[in-house]
């Protein structure tokens, strides 16, 4: 979930739009742009109280994008769930210098595109303002991260507005779907956490869970500060380290997590999710994935490009096209820095349950059996190829870049090479991957629809645990 102040942002998408299109003109013209794509030039430095900057020049406009990361995410909830969330939101309600009214009017002033967000492993303060301002916005910015309010009127009425957000979430079940799947797919385990949170859990929270939260992994040796626009680089340190300079690591030693690679599962189960009023069947079939840094994550981008990652994808062609079973089908690898998770994910009508999860398994079969052709991969490359560069064209996202870089341990590898490691996937290689990481035995399924009419259904597919969606949380009877 995210947290968002906009203001004035139309000026920003306006020019971003322009610099884009100048950018795609020359790779629709010359294909072979693509294999000179590199990560531009960045600089990392660490200051004296542990915090780790990273500087990338971006000039094309006036602006700089800015992102303030922290490894502070779901997975330190505890019992809490949705803690992490809800100190990020937190974070906008005002600092000790400055109001929440008088924050929003700075920010809206100066056109500043301002949100916190939590996920998984990370809390974000992300920014975006036009050059001109950064003297002004990032000593803010600084301010909202290491004196944030934290006052018990906006809680309490935050508090509440998120718990009615989270009491209407259940009534999408594509929404909580993969919170559901991820219980099967790490029991027992942090990454089962629900990034999102849960009514259990921001009831049982107050404003000091929130503090101590924020107390506690909200310092400068967990953190690190991203800045990617329009600025001299060397200028813009000095800057960073006097407007930073106050912000001290505690004498206390962060306690670190042992996250443990999540245990396979034994045998093939089903969590079927009771939705009596559904009309509709969610599903998610599959079983462990791959991490961050896994070295196959883009030659297993080919394959899963193939199966599922296009609209071309067997599995769409499959369930959508060919049989009209649903308006979309899709495979992926979600990864977090220890472990990982791979899913086929549809919906399909009650009544091709049975069905639309027969014809999604027939469909996955085909990677080992006739297996992949050479023109189908050939074209998962060429599509593949052709998505990339465009990822990492904005400051936007180049800051997002340098930010997960930052969480999960990888480097500017994984841009640098990747259009080698596309190219250099061989029909043998590919099937050597499928067989190593898309899994096969013992997988898993969760299917959220009207039990009533499928619970016959899907006791063929594996052991069948039964729970109801109006239960609370998303935890599975042991």
């Amino acid at each position: 979930m995210k947290s968002t102040f906009n203001a004035n942002v139309c000026l920003k998408s306006v020019i971003l739009a322009t610099v884009c299109l100048l950018f795609c003109l020359p790779l629709s013209a010359n294909n072979n742009q693509t294999a000179r794509f590199q990560l531009p030039e960045f600089q990392a430095h660490t200051l004296d109280n542990g915090l780790q900057v990273f500087l990338m020049e971006h000039k094309e406009v006036p602006m700089i994008d800015v992102q303030l990361v922290f490894k502070a995410g779901a997975i330190l909830d505890q019992k809490h769930p949705g803690l992490a969330q809800a100190t990020a939101d937190n974070l906008l309600f005002g600092t000790q210098k400055m109001s929440k009214v008088e924050l929003e009017k700075f920010l809206e002033f100066r056109g500043v595109s301002l949100s916190s967000e939590a996920s998984l492993e990370r809390t974000s303060l992300i920014a975006s303002y036009l050059t001109r301002d950064n003297e002004q916005v990032l000593p803010i910015l600084a301010d909202i991260a290491t004196q944030a309010q934290f006052a018990e009127a906006e809680w309490l009425k935050y508090q509440k507005r998120r718990l009615d957000q989270l009491k209407r979430r259940k009534e999408s079940p594509s929404s909580v779907a993969y919170d559901y799947f991820k219980q099967l797919i790490y029991p027992n385990h942090p990454y089962q956490s629900i990034a999102e949170g849960t009514v259990a859990g921001i009831e049982s929270a107050n404003i000091n869970s929130v503090r101590n939260f924020y107390n506690t992994y909200y310092r400068p040796d967990n953190a690190a500060l991203v800045l990617v626009g329009d600025f001299d680089s060397k200028v813009m340190l000095k800057f960073i380290q006097r407007t930073f300079a106050a912000w001290q690591t505690p004498k206390a030693q962060l306690a670190s997590m042992n996250i443990g690679k999540p245990k396979a599962p034994s045998e093939a189960t089903v969590l079927l999710v009771n939705k009596a009023d559904a009309r509709q069947s969610t599903f998610y079939i599959g079983g462990p994935g791959i991490n961050y840094n896994d070295p196959d994550y883009i030659p297993l981008s080919v394959i899963n490009t193939i199966l599922g990652g296009r609209f071309t994808s067997w599995l769409n062609d499959a369930l959508r096209v060919n049989a009209g079973l649903t308006y979309g089908a899709r495979s992926s690898f979600i990864r977090s820095s220890k472990a990982g998770s791979f899913a086929i994910s549809t919906f399909t009508d009650t009544k091709t349950t049975e069905e639309a999860i027969d014809l999604a398994l027939t469909t996955y079969n085909r990677l080992w059996q006739p297996g992949i052709d050479a023109k189908t991969l050939d074209s998962a490359k060429a599509y593949l190829k052709g998505q990339f560069p465009p990822r990492y064209e904005t400051s936007t996202q180049l800051a997002a870049f340098l930010a997960s870089m930052f969480i999960h341990g990888y480097d500017k590898s994984y841009v640098n090479d990747f259009e080698t490691k596309v190219n250099s996937l061989t029909q043998q290689q590919a099937q050597a991957l499928v067989s190593r990481h898309f899994p096969k035995d013992n997988l898993q399924f969760l299917v959220i629809g009207k039990a009533e009419e499928i619970r016959d259904i899907v006791k063929k597919y594996g052991k069948v645990i039964e729970i109801d969606i109006n239960d609370a949380g998303f935890s599975i009877p042991q």
